[in-house]
């Protein structure tokens, strides 16, 4: 199994973004390119060509799914791994984010020390 190394993450609150940088970073040991919006992301992703992608739900302008959508046409990323991030998780919410394509859904507020271990998790499971 291949074994994450870059993860591009999208949020637009500038605190959340910075712990889940931090985390990610600091804990998980992972290369993380932090995008403000989903236009940012859209702009970066080509460019750093993450193992996979945490993307906030709820975002002014562009939204996750959306954003999900028009990833997954720039070429590259067709088959890119999602997680979505929200703080609304409820069980029919989860089953549309994944039909949208997403691997799972992490709830905010996150543990940011347990963080990385839920991503890892959560791919070990996608790739067994």
């Amino acid at each position: 199994m291949i074994a994450i190394k870059k993860i591009l993450h999208v949020e637009d609150e500038p605190d959340i973004r910075e712990v889940a940088r931090l985390a990610l970073e600091a804990v998980g040991g992972f290369a993380v390119e932090s995008c403000a919006s989903g236009e940012d992301a859209l702009a970066k992703a080509p460019g750093f060509k993450p193992d996979i992608v945490l993307l906030d739900v709820m975002m002014p302008g562009m939204d996750g799914p959306t954003t999900l959508r028009r990833l997954r046409a720039l070429p590259g990323f067709e088959r890119t791994p999602v997680i979505f991030m929200t703080a609304k998780a409820m069980p029919q919410e989860i089953e549309r984010f994944k039909e949208l394509g997403a691997l799972d859904v992490i709830t905010k507020p996150f543990d940011p020390m347990g963080l990385a271990d839920q991503v890892r998790a959560i791919w070990t499971r996608a790739h067994d």
